[in-house]
């Protein structure tokens, strides 16, 4: 006995492809803490992220002006990565859904 297979592709539709690239975009955010030295910060910035000087600095003023600073955006599991780094160097760092999406 012969029997023939039948293979369904499937494809995700627009709907579904734009819903996941836009629930997708996470935020690292480093807060403030009175702990550590504006240099310190600058060169974690620069080893962890692979910030140039002048990027580091921004991202090192906003922290210590505004109290936060978002300093990569992209997938979940890369930006988990850089929270837990980032921890680890003894920043604050957090992980936030973008929600302006």
């Amino acid at each position: 006995m012969i029997v023939a297979e039948t293979k369904t592709r499937l494809k995700p539709g627009p709907a579904t492809a734009t819903r996941l690239q836009l629930t997708d975009v996470w935020h690292v955010v480093v807060l403030n803490d009175p702990v550590n030295l504006m240099s310190y910060v600058v060169m974690v910035f620069k080893k962890v992220l692979g910030f140039d000087e002048m990027k580091a600095r921004k991202h090192m003023l906003e922290v210590h002006e505004l109290g936060r600073s978002i300093v990569w955006s992209g997938g979940r599991e890369q930006a988990e990565a850089y929270v837990f780094t980032l921890q680890q160097w003894h920043l604050t760092a957090a992980l936030e859904a973008d929600e302006a999406r």
